[in-house]
């Protein structure tokens, strides 16, 4: 009979905390791909184009940390 604890190994292989990882990688990833191809219809300077991805990315890693 169970005494309210559980087996660990009963629990499901990924774990929440790896989801929410996972889910924020994925997000991430769409986000720089929508910007590359908003920022190449926009302009057609790529040393521009760098700095701003690189500023988008800052920006974008600041708000998934307070997520």
């Amino acid at each position: 009979m169970s005494d309210g604890n559980f087996n660990r190994s009963l629990l499901p292989h990924t774990q929440y905390g790896s989801g929410m990882r996972a889910g924020k990688s994925m997000a991430r990833m769409k986000a720089l791909e929508a910007f590359e191809q908003w920022l190449s219809q926009e302009e057609a300077d790529a040393t521009t184009h760098e700095e701003k991805k690189e500023s988008f990315k800052k920006i974008l890693e600041e708000k998934l940390r307070q997520i």
